[in-house]
């Protein structure tokens, strides 16, 4: 049993790993108040709420405005919807072929809509959606747990079945939880005219399930209430947290015990902004972003309203940092940079990224929401979260009303994080990076970079495929796309970079006056590699983009091999050059022929994760080395072409 569990964490998501990952004791929620000046702080009674009441229909009218009937017509849809039953065999799946949707799929199709019906009947406020969204209630309450089937490992017992002796707050218990919550805030009252043991059933599920859990259990990983030297802290402990917060917040009315709880969430919140590096980079990705510093800044705007605005930490430089990465990271044209698990397309949520920056006072990021809310093809419904909903619904006009003049930063330097992007005036884009390959969602990617040709990815980060078992487990990097010699890297002696927290770039750096990056990457390698230093940098000119690998081995056993990923049409047809057509966008890539031996090999893409940003086929370019000399140089100039 006791191997069993020690897989199924394993296999969550590596979180047991050790790191050689700075952690700073800021605990700024901490410093910011202590447990008595947070009590007297907490605004009881449900005060604290900025939303119009359930009877209140001139308020819930002003405050959906146009949206008002798309809710309802949105609601309606699931009038007569048949409530899925996730069946035992769905969660064993996880752990017999190690498919997670089986079980998600159908959870999720409940809670859209759980959710869908709730926003409908607040819309109306007239009951006809109260039966369904009892009945909704009742097939959650009936559930033996709220949580993922990949996520069951965090039983004390583990594996992917649920116990009926315990309870887990993971992501799904937590959203779905805090979607109740707001239900029984709301529709207590519609529910009591109905029968009183619906809500008296919900609270109870609620309290046991999530509020005696959080305060009674200390061994969720994503607590970091036992986290030791070098432990990774990731977007699960913001996410979960908040989710915890609002089901306290709106359920618990002892102003002790809400104290008790609200200052526990914050011990646990400092250690996720303890671990995060200063520079405020998310070393997840962009698409990590809404998860990680997002639902830090909702959690942060929680705690804002539930005290009052007596506690706040948005004046710290590293909040704003972190909520400016986002921005940082876009390219254009819906593209980011995607180091680690993160897809290559997105951008972020407008209305989020507008609430963030008018929180910690950042141009940057309010100009950049206004452009993505007037560049975006459609204004969609606002959806999400209850909490995410309403403050966007709030927010609305202010967004409205900005002005969209965003301009892409020259250069972003992330010193610590080592991310830095750098771009000229002729449409060039250069994402590098430094770093360790025991990151959170960690690709064995040091020292690769990405290349974007007037908003187009060239050369590229493919990115992860769908999320199985196997993803975060001890075969994690058998996929290929996890492998260093599936990024923009070299194979040394014919061996790969390798897993681990001291496989990592060294001497990094960054000047942005000759927007010059390097960094030493042979101690991102194993012994085998026999390599004493090789410094790969990257230097950004008016026209071209200079790769240069400079190398000291101390044997030479294999052929080098330089690999490049790319998409698109590849022609190497021409001894000392590669062409690259994207997307109309076209370059070329010039390399010492007498030294290498280009190849090409098509990768097919069957997982719709990768195909639908890269369409069926990417490609990695090798430029195999004709000779093994101990050390040397190799360098490879990029341009466009007219």
């Amino acid at each position: 049993m006791r191997t069993q569990r020690f897989i199924t964490i394993v296999c969550l998501l590596l979180w047991t790993a050790t790191q050689l990952h700075a952690y700073e004791k800021r605990n700024l929620l901490q410093t910011e108040a202590d447990f008595e000046e947070l009590k007297f702080a907490l605004v009881m009674g449900l005060k604290w709420v900025p939303y119009p009441d359930y009877s209140d229909r001139e308020g819930w009218d002003a405050f959906l405005g146009d949206y008002k009937n798309e809710y309802i017509r949105k609601g309606e849809r699931f009038l007569g919807y048949e409530w899925k039953v996730v069946k035992a065999t769905d969660y064993l799946e996880f752990g017999r072929g190690g498919d997670r949707d089986i079980m998600q799929k159908p959870f999720n199709r409940n809670n859209v809509a759980l959710g869908a019906l709730f926003m409908a009947e607040m819309a109306e406020g007239k009951g006809r959606f109260v039966d369904q969204i009892i009945n909704g209630v009742f097939q959650s309450c009936e559930m033996t747990t709220w949580a993922l089937s990949a996520h069951l490992g965090l039983q004390k017992i583990g594996g992917c079945f649920p116990s009926h002796e315990e309870h887990v707050i993971d992501l799904g218990s937590g959203n779905l939880a805090s979607l109740l919550s707001w239900i029984y805030y709301y529709l207590k009252p519609s529910f009591d005219k109905v029968n009183p043991l619906i809500s008296k059933r919900l609270r109870h599920e609620l309290q046991v399930r999530i509020l005696d859990t959080y305060m009674n259990e200390n061994h969720f990983w994503w607590m970091a209430f036992n986290l030791k030297p070098g432990g990774l802290v990731n977007n699960w402990n913001p996410w979960c947290n908040f989710n915890v917060l609002q089901c306290f917040l709106l359920l618990e009315n002892d102003r002790d015990k809400l104290a008790k709880a609200v200052y526990r969430t914050m011990t646990s919140v400092d250690r996720f902004i303890n671990y995060t590096h200063a520079d405020g980079a998310c070393e997840e990705g962009p698409s990590y972003w809404g998860h990680a510093a997002g639902k830090m800044y909702d959690y942060l705007q929680m705690l804002y309203d539930g005290t009052g605005g007596r506690i706040s930490i948005f004046d710290r430089p590293i909040v704003k940092n972190m909520g400016e990465y986002i921005v940082r990271s876009y390219v254009g044209n819906g593209w980011v940079v995607n180091f680690a698990d993160a897809s290559a397309k997105g951008g972020g949520d407008a209305d989020l990224i507008f609430r963030y920056g008018k929180a910690v006072g950042s141009p940057l990021m309010m100009s950049y929401a206004a452009y993505l809310k007037e560049s975006s093809a459609k204004d969609g419904l606002p959806s999400g979260d209850p909490f995410r909903l309403f403050q966007t619904l709030l927010s609305r006009e202010e967004l409205e009303g900005m002005n969209a003049d965003y301009q892409s930063p020259v250069y972003s330097w992330y010193p610590e994080t080592e991310f830095c992007y750098m771009t000229n005036k002729n449409g060039f884009f250069v994402a590098t990076k430094g770093g360790y390959n025991n990151e959170s969602h960690n690709h064995n990617d040091a020292g690769t970079f990405s290349l974007y040709l007037n908003t187009t990815p060239v050369f590229i980060d493919a990115g992860v495929g769908t999320y199985t078992r196997q993803t975060f487990s001890s075969e994690r990097y058998s996929i290929w796309t996890m492998q260093s010699d599936y990024h923009n890297l070299p194979m040394i002696n014919g061996v790969p970079e390798q897993f681990g927290s001291e496989y990592k770039a060294t001497d990094v750096r960054f000047d942005p006056k000759r927007m010059y990056f390097s960094a030493n990457i042979a101690t991102a390698y194993p012994a085998e590699a026999n390599v004493k230093k090789w410094v790969r940098s990257y230097r950004l000119e008016k026209n071209s983009l200079k790769i240069e690998d400079s190398f000291s081995l101390n044997k030479a056993d294999k052929p080098n091999q330089i690999n490049f990923l790319t998409w698109g049409k590849v022609d190497i047809s021409v001894p000392g050059v590669v062409t690259v057509e994207v997307n109309g966008e076209k370059a070329r890539m010039t390399y010492d022929k007498e030294a290498f031996a280009p190849a090409v090999e098509t990768m097919r893409l069957d997982d719709p994760r990768l195909s639908d940003v890269w369409g069926e086929q990417i490609y990695r370019l090798s430029l195999n080395a004709k000779k093994q000399p101990l050390s040397g140089s190799y360098s490879y100039t990029i341009t466009t072409i007219k």
